[in-house]
């Protein structure tokens, strides 16, 4: 049972053990809910007994039955505050421990996946499909299978009571079932198509917020909000198809479910009147026909939530089960020389993105990868942190596979600015502590001096402790830019890997950084990849990358008399000054 409650709904080992033990309760809370009415039919039966056969109420009848219920009630409040416990707190601390384990799974996962989701995905899967799970397990999944159990064994009960009424009772439930089983399939499509609509909904929504300035800048407003409404109008016509879909098959359910009490009525008057029966079990069996139809019809309801959440729950499995890198924790390497051998790496199935790439940067020097762009440049550097994990070859270093390697532990090693700066909502402090969460204000500052912001920082309202905005919209590119490098310089690692780090800055800046980070690579293995030339011609070592492939390797002097791509490259771009 165990085992089924967790390939069912994507539980973890205690998570099925709690509703287990919240079906348990829960069951018991709905046997505890008959009891007043057993104990009222147990008053009424005798109290009619009395009234029809003119005999005397036994003394202190009333205090007996006014004594059992207010034990009733003291044993009915316990139940349903272990019932509360079971079925609700425990799925809210499962619903925490999901979330924490969807984060560390992402986490986890290589920056391919990312690329081929959308961030709207990723929070609708955190937030809003955790959130509906939580609350169908919380409010629905305990219940179905409870009241599932206790009207069948009330049934049973009924039927060694007097099976005739109780087929009156209960011959439209098998049709009801019978109604929704067969509707289960085209239910299960509907809301799948519901869920994708949505998706589509949310992704366009988070596309025109990541792109608000252009749709602004080529006037693509009116296209924009039309294919917006579009597409919500379509989300429309499957809520409505949905509703409909669902509502009918309930609806039709519960007519059928509802024809259950004439029959009660109309046979079991045939049967009192042949004296079958006594008045009291015919009514008896009226107040039951009357009230048993609507737990049946909660199942129900319940069952459709349900179809409803296997798709968010195939989804949250679907992202639980997608590869993780993982790899050694303890990595101290004796070197940091990074040396590709032979890689090659594909973001789609079919193309090649690099094509056996060898080379080796070593430590101590400044290694710069130049060439066209969409060349692969981008893609190397991003690949010796293993952002990704290639297919062909071998990326290793200080003579270790990174790929056996976990990569929060191999990127400790790393300090690395990209040409896309992320910043936060928070301080500029804080944001270049994120380089070294342990470090002082003293050595922040430092950083930052040394990455050149000290100037524009000062000049804020608070200092340093001026709050940015969402990924630092108050300040410049070149100001976010070197807030960046000042995050590089703070961490201080022994690698460091440099993807347009200074593109965004004037030629004044850009020296200033270049000394600055002229004392920051001594020592260290450096990635550096440059399209303005005179940024790289300092360096150790050129790679050129074209169309994926190294085309020449060399020093850039060497390279420079070689007449090949590097010169044409220089070449170019000095005739363009």
């Amino acid at each position: 049972m165990i085992k089924y409650f967790q390939n069912k709904y994507a539980l973890s080992t205690k998570g099925a053990k709690d509703l287990f033990y919240a079906i348990i309760w829960t069951i018991i809370m709905e046997f505890s809910f008959m009891a007043p009415v057993v104990l009222g039919f147990m008053f009424l039966d005798q109290y009619t007994q009395v009234l029809f056969n003119s005999l005397e109420m036994p003394k202190n009848n009333l205090t007996y039955y006014f004594l059992i219920s207010v034990v009733l009630f003291l044993v009915m409040f316990g139940i349903t505050y272990f019932q509360y416990q079971a079925a609700y707190t425990k799925t809210y601390e499962e619903s925490a421990k999901s979330r924490i384990n969807l984060a560390e799974t992402l986490r986890k996962l290589p920056l391919a996946f990312f690329g081929k989701k959308d961030i709207a995905d990723l929070s609708s899967t955190i937030m809003e499909d955790a959130t509906q799970i939580e609350t169908l397990f919380s409010h629905a999944v305990p219940q179905i299978y409870a009241s599932v159990i206790t009207i069948f064994v009330m049934g049973i009960m009924m039927f060694f009571y007097n099976w005739q009424l109780s087929l009156a009772v209960f011959w439209v439930v098998p049709v009801a079932a019978l109604v929704f089983y067969l509707s289960r399939k085209y239910q299960s499509t509907v809301h799948s198509e519901l869920y994708q609509s949505k998706r589509v909904i949310s992704d366009k929504m988070q596309e025109g917020l990541d792109s608000a300035q252009e749709i602004k800048s080529y006037n693509q407003e009116t296209a924009f909000s039309k294919e917006l409404g579009g597409l919500l109008d379509q989300l429309e016509n499957d809520m409505i198809r949905g509703e409909l879909v669902t509502g009918a098959v309930i609806n039709l359910s519960y007519v059928l479910l509802k024809l259950g009490l004439p029959s009660v009525m109309l046979y079991g008057a045939y049967l009192l009147a042949y004296g079958t029966i006594n008045v009291f079990a015919y009514l008896a069996f009226m107040v039951i026909a009357a009230r048993i139809y609507n737990p049946i019809m909660e199942v129900m309801n319940n069952l459709a939530l349900l179809l409803y959440l296997n798709v968010r729950i195939e989804r949250m499995k679907e992202m639980a089960q997608m590869p993780k890198q993982e790899g050694i924790e303890a990595f101290n390497p004796q070197h940091y020389h990074i040396e590709f051998k032979n890689v090659g790496f594909s973001y789609q199935d079919n193309i090649e993105t690099l094509k056996n790439v060898s080379f080796t940067a070593r430590q101590g020097e400044v290694t710069a990868l130049v060439g066209p762009s969409g060349g692969g440049k981008s893609t190397i550097a991003k690949l010796a942190a293993r952002f990704w994990d290639i297919e062909k070859g071998a990326i290793t270093l200080g003579e270790n596979d990174i790929s056996q390697v976990d990569p929060e532990a191999l990127l400790n090693h790393y300090s690395i600015v990209f040409q896309d700066v992320t910043l936060f909502n928070a301080s500029v402090m804080e944001n270049i502590r994120l380089g070294k969460k342990d470090a002082s204000d003293v050595e922040v500052i430092k950083a930052a001096q040394l990455a050149q912001c000290d100037e524009f920082v000062k000049q804020l309202p608070q200092g340093y402790e001026t709050r940015i905005g969402e990924n630092g919209e108050k300040l410049s590119g070149g100001e976010r830019q070197r807030i960046s490098i000042a995050r590089a310089i703070l961490k201080d690692a022994p690698i460091i890997l440099l993807d347009e780090a200074t593109a965004s800055l004037d030629a004044e800046n850009e020296s200033k950084i270049q000394s600055a980070l002229g004392e920051l690579v001594k020592n260290k293995t450096v990635l550096i990849i440059a399209h303005r030339m005179r940024t790289v011609l300092g360096a150790d070592k050129i790679v050129v990358i074209k169309d994926g492939e190294i085309v020449e390797t060399g020093k850039p002097q060497v390279l420079k008399e070689k007449k090949g791509v590097f010169a044409s490259m220089l070449k170019a771009q000095y005739e363009q000054i």
